[in-house]
């Protein structure tokens, strides 16, 4: 699923949409370069949750814990240098917890879980805009990006 913003607050949008649909123990895999949007989208998610505080990157702490309608792990892997620290943080144990899990830098992940939703966000046309890419892997996350595709492509926007 691609979807092209030509503003922050429509990423933001999207990610709201897309928290709607989410639960307790799914996981959205996050990739993109720095200043792409990762943590930005971890904000919609979070407002879509109703978590009211700042949704900040944790860099320095690999983890914020925050508490909404549901509980949100917000995980951010950039600093991490060998894989194998992310499992001996015991950081695992969120991943298939009570929240919903959004990892940051996804691809230093030592292994992927059988079943998740990856967001690539990458810079669009316009300064503020993102080319948002969903892909789904399992098949609870194909139903899940099928709803998704049905919010989104039902509001009125410039959204592809």
């Amino acid at each position: 699923m691609n979807i092209n913003t030509i503003e922050e607050r429509q990423t933001i949008s999207i990610a709201e949409q897309l928290a709607a649909l989410l639960g307790p123990g799914d996981i959205v895999l996050l990739t993109g370069d720095l200043g792409a949007g990762k943590t930005t989208f971890t904000k919609g998610i979070a407002q879509g949750l109703d978590i009211d505080e700042p949704v900040t990157s944790p860099s320095f702490t690999l983890m914020n814990q925050y508490s909404g309608s549901i509980p949100l792990y917000h995980f951010d892997l950039y600093r991490i240098e060998d894989p194998e620290e992310f499992l001996e943080l015991g950081i695992e144990e969120f991943l298939y917890g009570k929240g919903i899990s959004v990892v940051e830098w996804s691809e230093k992940l030592p292994e992927l879980p059988n079943s998740y939703l990856q967001v690539s966000l990458k810079l669009g046309a316009d300064p503020e805009g993102r080319q948002i890419i969903i892909e789904p892997y399992g098949g609870y996350y194909q139903e899940l990006v099928s709803k998704l595709r049905q919010e989104v492509f039902s509001d009125e926007g410039t959204r592809n």
